[in-house]
């Protein structure tokens, strides 16, 4: 078995109730990820993670931090 774990048997968001993910959330995954040594290529869960809190902003989704005036 190689290391690239592409498990897709989890919750992959968009069911009801779900968060969606945000720039702050990806932000969180990218620096655990790069601390730990993780995959940190643009087909990686970090870069995943990124496009998804980006596409949720784009569409008026969850915010990352503070105020915008």
């Amino acid at each position: 078995m190689s290391g690239n774990n592409n498990n897709n048997s989890g919750n992959t968001g968009g069911s009801k109730g779900s968060t969606p993910m945000g720039q702050s959330d990806a932000s969180r995954i990218q620096s655990s990820q790069a601390k730990s040594g993780g995959d940190m290529s643009s087909g990686g869960f970090a870069a995943r993670a990124q496009g998804a809190g980006d596409r949720n902003a784009n569409a008026g989704g969850q915010q990352s931090g503070g105020t915008k005036k």
